[in-house]
């Protein structure tokens, strides 16, 4: 099995297969010893939460609570993310002050991730590391959901101080770095030259409905887990996960 999941960017018919492979291993070994190792291996949070809550011992109303709590929690976690994300982008698009942008992402935290002085440091010192022939851009680039927060605020700032100092149109080398399709999406936007407020919009639209689907993707997930646990037959989890897709 691959354990190189990311149930955010994963297509729905992509992660019913991943369900349904995972089905016909344990009909093969007909044992949980290959659900423990898969949860072990796998890094993607909530279906390793799922292959270790699922087949537990646990009762199947105690498992839905943990799912949907686990759920809620990392969905919350990814809707922070992608909202500075977007905070970054109107900033660019807006040549906005990078002090007023800082304070706008760390207002989405009960606690900032990074204080300014540091964030601007480290902002700075990514600037400095990209005028040396030896950095590897797609390491010092990429932004990605699944990066710690403060991790992720640096190389936002970064690109917000950047498109301030050089002007929006000099990103354009980094889109290929960029990594999230929502952020790259957004800064392919900022480059174009599309106004702040329509861009705001936009990216407000785009990351409501990348929740939603997420929100879909994690229910479906643990339809399929649990009717993995209750043995149902291959034909049937298929129509679980049929009944989820868009």
């Amino acid at each position: 099995m691959t354990h190189s999941l990311d149930i955010l960017e994963m297509p729905f018919d992509a992660l019913a297969a991943y369900w349904l492979s995972l089905k016909k291993l344990t009909d093969a070994k007909k044992g949980k010893g290959v659900l423990a190792e898969e949860a072990t291996g796998t890094e993607e949070p909530f279906i390793r939460h799922l292959l270790e809550v699922v087949f537990s011992g646990l009762e199947i109303s105690v498992v839905r609570r943990l799912a949907e709590v686990r759920r809620d929690e990392l969905l919350h976690a990814y809707q922070q993310k992608i909202e500075i994300m977007r905070l970054a982008l109107f900033a660019i698009a807006s040549s906005e002050n990078p002090r007023v942008t800082l304070v706008r992402m760390n207002s989405k935290y009960a606690e900032p991730p990074m204080e300014e002085k540091q964030a601007f440091e480290m902002a700075r010192a990514m600037g400095d590391a990209l005028a040396d022939p030896s950095t590897d851009k797609a390491i010092l680039l990429d932004v990605d959901h699944k990066m710690t927060p403060d991790r992720l605020l640096v190389k936002l700032m970064f690109y917000v101080i950047h498109a301030r100092h050089k002007g929006k149109t000099e990103l354009a080398p980094f889109l290929k770095f960029a990594g999230s399709p929502y952020f790259t999406e957004g800064l392919a936007l900022c480059i174009d030259g599309f106004e702040a407020d329509f861009l705001a919009y936009h990216l407000e639209s785009i990351r409501d409905e990348t929740l939603r689907l997420i929100r879909l993707k994690m229910d479906m997930s643990l339809e399929m887990a649990l009717s993995i646990r209750k043995k149902y037959s291959y034909d049937d989890i298929w129509r679980v996960a049929r009944s989820f897709m868009p």
